[in-house]
């Protein structure tokens, strides 16, 4: 598979297919190698004095992976959904607040759904 098609998010979460959409952007995370930082909420400690290169290049590599997986959550949402996580600062934040929010919801729909039947 060609790097190009990883980026693309899988689905874009509307508020109604939490579900699905959690298990394709887990998948979807994975593959680019940036659930670490939603798993883990990991903080990324400032360098100290005089670090090594491979220092540098571990500090660098482990912040960038928490603003792409960041950048991957809010181009697999809604419009109306960003508004409501605008100010969350990390991706795994993010994660735990569209969790709570939305799983909510489908568990509601599903008792109305047996409920009818």
């Amino acid at each position: 598979m060609e790097e190009s098609s990883l980026t693309t998010a899988p689905s874009i979460l509307d508020g109604d297919n939490y579900e699905t959409w959690a298990i394709r952007m887990t998948i979807h995370l994975q593959a680019l190698d940036v659930w670490e930082a939603v798993e883990e909420n990991y903080e990324v400690p400032p360098l100290g004095a005089n670090p090594t290169v491979a220092q540098m290049k571990l500090h660098n590599e482990r912040k960038t992976r928490k603003a792409k997986a960041k950048a991957c959550l809010f181009a697999a949402i809604s419009p109306s959904i960003s508004i409501k996580i605008m100010k969350i600062d990390s991706a795994a934040e993010i994660w735990a607040y569209l969790k709570e929010e939305y799983k909510r919801d489908e568990r509601i729909k599903n008792m109305q759904v047996m409920n009818l039947i």
